[in-house]
């Protein structure tokens, strides 16, 4: 099968900032595809790479199986749903989601007809006549994503198109946008700094770091088996074991991870358990997060509502099943 996108030991480097280094990536048609990675990681770029928006200093990309190099933007089956929205403000919503059809001189009829259609297909049906600045942000988002879906393009690109949403109406869309992708069956290719955001919504996910790919996976791949220290913390705030912890709980010298959920935590002492002093606790709705101090190691621990919690200052024990610490191979 030929890939949606292709990145062939692909780089882009400003002067010596390495943005992206050397990265090879192929991405599925109809998949949902995060890309996730904190601030300067080198996804933007890729994302802008795809789009047509750099170029790479070296390296070959292919959109289902053409050569990108060198192709306008305006020439690849892409579009792209930016954060910030950018729509016109003098132009009503209909003739926002119809602009990229008039630029291609599809006739008006036509083209407001279309439109129509994808506002309906984002739940904004008859808001047509309303201008930008009378829409809700969760509005003018949906706007966006039909002004881009209204092109039929074959990969969507979306650049943390829900970080300027709150935390409710940002839960709700990405329900939304996963259901719209399975629904349209066109790649969605997703940038975002937010590990449950990109957990919640990907088919796979690639975490970046540095300008290089850290590890590719799906979801439960990279939640429950990082590939390095990196992902291990990145992605979902995992306790990373040293060695010499590993080596006396596994009898393995290796690096290691291990969930906080994982993490046992009895007020009562147990000869059998580790003990631990507890640091500060962190009341999250759902569950309580918990600062561990072992022997000099930092630990979290997760405690569900409902069941009783130390106070700050208490020793208590600790206990994890050997199974649940994932080795790793290396320190990076």
């Amino acid at each position: 099968m030929v890939s949606a996108v292709s990145f062939q030991k692909v780089s882009r480097h400003f002067g010596s900032v390495k943005a992206v280094d050397a990265v090879d990536l192929d991405i599925e048609p109809g998949e949902f595809f995060a890309m996730l990675g904190p601030s300067g990681s080198g996804k933007t770029t890729c994302l802008r790479l795809i789009a047509g928006f750099e170029q790479p200093t070296s390296g070959a990309i292919s959109i289902f199986g053409e050569r990108a190099e060198g192709v306008p933007p305006y020439r690849r089956n892409v579009n792209t749903v930016f954060q910030d929205y950018a729509l016109f403000p003098h132009l009503n919503v209909l003739d926002n989601v119809a602009y990229g059809l008039m630029v291609k001189g599809i006739g008006r009829a036509e083209r407001l007809k279309a439109a129509e259609d994808t506002l309906a297909l984002v739940r904004l049906p008859g808001y047509g006549s309303r201008m930008p600045g009378q829409l809700s942000g969760g509005q003018r988002q949906r706007v966006a994503l039909a002004r881009a879906l209204v092109n039929r393009p074959k990969v969507l690109l979306l650049d943390e198109p829900l970080g300027a949403l709150d935390l409710k109406l940002r839960e709700n869309m990405q329900e939304e946008l996963k259901l719209l992708q399975k629904s349209l069956g066109v790649t969605f290719i997703f940038v975002t700094h937010d590990q449950g955001e990109a957990l919640s919504m990907a088919d796979r996910v690639a975490v970046f770091n540095d300008g290089h790919i850290m590890q590719i996976g799906t979801p439960h791949d990279i939640y429950q088996r990082p590939a390095s220290r990196f992902v291990a913390d990145f992605v979902g705030s995992s306790n990373v074991l040293p060695p010499e912890f590993v080596k006396l709980h596994s009898g393995q010298m290796r690096w290691a991870s291990l969930r906080p959920e994982a993490i046992r935590v009895k007020r009562e002492q147990d000869a059998n358990g580790i003990p631990a002093d507890v640091v500060a606790l962190n009341y999250l709705g759902a569950s309580t997060r918990i600062a561990l101090d072992v022997n000099g190691l930092r630990l979290h621990a997760m405690i569900p509502a409902g069941q009783p919690l130390p106070e700050q200052g208490e020793r208590v024990t600790i206990s994890f099943n050997r199974e649940q610490i994932h080795l790793m191979d290396g320190e990076a």
